[in-house]
């Protein structure tokens, strides 16, 4: 069976040394390995302010509480995506305000979200779905114009540009996410990038109780409550060995995802998403839209291969039953949008047999 996710682990011979030797060191909660896997990671971005976390949902939390998004404030997100990207905003105490989508790529739609913003909006959240990327050209253009911060939740989209440069160097504050099943894991673990010194020191604050890992715990004063959201070095051991593998893991991703683009056009039944201007995907994911969605994943899975929508649209929990509203482009998109594999795993010979299943039917 050809998975549609799966983690992807350096080899034992170089990952199991580097944890033994962290796990024995005498230092294994956040210090040098921490430090030194963020810069690693501000090297590939190309951001220089990055703070480190255990979860990319506790990115979000603290992104959101670096906009001054609070209580009785509203967010506009979308409702396709993963569900923490919401439930973070929950946390902060704010109302999610729910824009509909492009029914071409199933990203937030920027003018059904400006068509949303009120008094009361205080941060738009864009989620670059499955390694697709936002159409950053109009919705900068909205956030300049409403002066309104932009999250962009990168989880699915380390590696992804815009610009010609990575995710990570636009808005104000980008989340990602090394959940074990995505580009780069940790096992688990977050990054925030941020755009000022300002803010990278205070979420670095804020991920460590209110209290300054610069200074001897002593000598602190908390100011500001915070969270206990570090990440450790035994994470970071992780981290600092898959990058070696970084470059790779992406660009097979991308190959893969490059070739369906070409292969699959004009086939019957099919519909291809188009990529916006200025924008290249990491195809963390492999999105299409399907005729017949469940017979299309029936026929994918008895020939071995995994196909799903994967991920139940976030206005159907009912934490957020006080956002519904009638989003008729995400009816249509989510009856026929479908997932298959283009990750790593994916080798040419299992593109090839994919391709040709999808052409003979369902």
């Amino acid at each position: 069976m050809i998975p549609i996710v799966k983690p992807f682990i350096a080899p034992a011979s170089e990952m199991m040394p580097a944890i033994e030797a962290t796990l024995y060191s005498g230092y294994i909660a956040e210090g040098e390995k921490v430090y030194e896997f963020e810069r690693e990671f501000q090297r590939w971005i190309g951001n220089p302010h990055s703070v480190s976390l255990n979860s990319g949902t506790a990115a979000l939390h603290i992104a959101l509480h670096l906009a001054g998004v609070g209580a009785g404030d509203e967010v506009i997100s979308t409702p396709l995506t993963a569900e923490p990207t919401n439930v973070a905003i929950k946390l902060v105490g704010a109302k999610v305000i729910w824009a509909d989508i492009d029914p071409a790529t199933g990203l937030a739609s920027p003018e059904s979200v400006k068509s949303l913003i009120t008094p009361k909006t205080k941060a738009i959240m864009l989620v670059h779905y499955a390694g697709m990327v936002c159409d950053m050209n109009k919705f900068n253009a909205i956030s300049e114009e409403f002066n309104i911060p932009i999250i962009e939740d990168a989880a699915h989209a380390l590696g992804s540009k815009y610009n010609g440069k990575r995710i990570g160097n636009n808005s104000p504050y980008t989340v990602f996410s090394l959940q074990a099943i995505k580009h780069l894991t940790t096992i688990d673990g977050g990054f925030l990038m941020v755009k000022s010194q300002l803010d990278q020191d205070r979420a670095r604050l804020k991920r460590w109780f209110g209290l300054d890992k610069t200074k001897p715990r002593l000598e602190n004063d908390i100011t500001e409550a915070g969270y206990k959201y570090h990440m450790n070095n035994v994470n970071a051991t992780v981290g600092l060995v898959q990058m070696r593998y970084l470059d790779w893991i992406i660009e097979s991703h991308i190959s893969n995802g490059q070739y369906f683009d070409q292969q699959l056009k004009n086939v019957s039944g099919i519909e291809l998403i188009p990529y916006y201007a200025d924008t290249e995907p990491s195809y963390w994911l492999y999105t299409m839209k399907v005729d017949r969605r469940s017979d299309f994943c029936k026929m994918m899975l008895a020939n071995g291969v995994m196909a799903s929508e994967l991920h139940l649209r976030n206005d159907r929990h009912s934490i957020f039953n006080e956002s519904r509203r009638q989003l008729p482009a995400l009816d249509d998109f989510y009856g026929k949008f479908v997932h298959i594999p283009s990750g790593w795993w994916v080798k040419p010979e299992d593109r090839e047999r994919i391709v040709n299943l999808i052409k003979k039917g369902w």
